[in-house]
C-alpha cells in the first residue's frame, strides 16, 4: 500500500473517532449542566471542563473572553478556528475518504458523506443547548455506523489495519483525557470525593463512554472512583479502556509487520505499553498518582502515533 493511502485511511479513522469523542465530551458537559440545582448552583465549570478535555481551552480563549454554553457548543461543534471541531473533523475525514474511495466499502463512504451533509444542515439551523442531544446523537451514531461498516465489510488487509490503528490511538487518548480531567477540573475544590456531586460526575463520565451498564456488570456495587478507573484503564473486556486499545494496537501493528516482513519502533512501543498495562494493578496506579500515570500515558500514546507516522506514513 502507498504511504499516502495508508496515511489517509489512518487519519480518516482518527478524525471520525475524534468527532465522536468531542460529541461525548459535550454530552458530559450537557449532563452535568442538567444536574439538580442543589448540586449545580455553586459550581458551573462543566462547560469549561469540556474545553479542557478536548484540549481546546487555550485556543478558545484567543477567540472568546468568557465561557458560555452557546460559545462552547459553537467552538467544539462548528468553529472553523478550531481544527478539531466536529465540523472540521468531518470535513477532513471526508477529504481523506475521497482520496481513498477505492479502499472503502460503499457503506463506509455513505456514512461519512451523509453525516457531512447533515452537519451542514445543523450548522445552518444553529444548534442551541436545548437541541444539543439530537445533534450529539447524530455524531455518535455516524461514528458507530462508520465503525460498524468497517468491521463488517472491509477485507482484513493493510487498508483495514491502518484504519484501525487510527481508531485506537485516538480512542486511548480520549479515555485518558476524560479520566484526567475528572480529577483535576470537574470536581470542585471544596467538594468531597465520594460525595453526591462526585457520584453524578462519575455516572456522567461512564455514560459518556457507554460504560455505566458495563460497570454494574463487572463490579455489582455503587460507583467507586478507583473501580471506574480500573474499568477504563486495565479491563481489556471494556472496549474503550486503555488496555483494550493497546491490545488492539499491538495486534494490528503485528499484522502489518507480518504483511511487510519487518517490525520496528511502533511494534516495540505498542507491545511495551500493553505489557505495562497488563502487569499493573489499580492500587499501583493510585499509589503512583492517577494524574501522573495518565500524563505519562498520553505522552507515550502520542509517541506511538509519531512512530507509526515515521515508520509507515511519512
Amino acid at each position: 500500500m502507498l504511504s499516502r493511502d495508508a496515511d489517509s485511511l489512518y487519519w480518516l479513522s482518527r478524525y471520525v473517532e475524534r468527532a465522536e469523542n468531542t460529541a461525548r465530551v459535550l454530552d458530559v458537559a450537557y449532563r452535568m449542566a442538567s444536574m439538580p440545582i442543589a448540586y449545580n448552583e455553586a459550581h458551573t465549570n462543566e462547560w469549561e471542563s469540556a474545553l479542557v478535555t478536548a484540549g481546546a481551552i487555550d485556543q478558545f480563549k484567543t477567540v472568546y473572553d468568557e465561557v458560555t454554553p452557546e460559545r462552547v457548543i459553537e467552538f467544539l461543534a462548528f468553529s472553523d478556528v478550531n481544527p478539531s471541531s466536529i465540523q472540521r473533523c468531518f470535513d477532513t475525514a471526508r477529504q481523506n475518504a475521497r482520496s481513498v474511495r477505492g479502499s472503502l466499502t460503499s457503506e463506509m463512504w455513505e456514512a461519512i458523506n451523509s453525516a457531512w451533509l447533515d452537519l451542514r444542515r445543523f450548522r445552518a439551523e444553529k444548534v442551541q443547548v436545548e437541541n444539543l442531544p439530537a445533534f450529539l446523537n447524530l455524531v455518535k451514531e455516524t461514528s458507530l455506523r462508520y465503525d460498524g461498516s468497517a468491521l463488517r465489510t472491509m477485507l482484513r488487509n493493510d487498508a483495514y489495519w491502518f484504519s484501525r490503528l487510527g481508531v485506537y490511538i485516538e480512542r486511548a487518548d480520549n479515555t485518558a483525557r476524560v479520566l484526567d480531567v475528572k480529577y483535576h477540573v470537574l470536581l470542585p475544590k471544596d467538594s468531597e470525593v465520594g460525595g453526591g456531586i462526585d457520584y453524578y460526575q462519575w455516572a456522567a463520565i461512564l455514560r459518556s463512554v457507554s460504560a455505566l451498564v458495563s460497570y454494574q456488570w463487572v463490579y455489582h456495587q455503587n460507583l467507586r472512583p478507583w473501580l471506574v478507573a480500573d474499568l477504563l484503564i486495565l479491563r481489556e473486556e471494556m472496549p474503550r479502556s486503555l488496555a483494550a486499545c493497546y491490545s488492539a494496537l499491538s495486534r494490528h501493528l503485528d499484522d502489518i509487520g507480518h504483511r511487510y516482513g519487518t517490525s520496528g519502533p511502533s511494534q516495540r512501543l505498542a507491545r511495551a505499553a500493553h505489557a505495562r498495562l497488563a502487569n499493573q494493578t489499580i492500587e499501583d496506579i493510585f499509589q503512583h498518582g492517577l494524574h501522573e500515570f495518565l500524563e505519562e500515558f498520553i505522552a507515550e500514546n502520542s509517541n506511538l502515533g509519531i512512530a507509526i507516522t515515521n515508520q509507515y506514513l511519512a
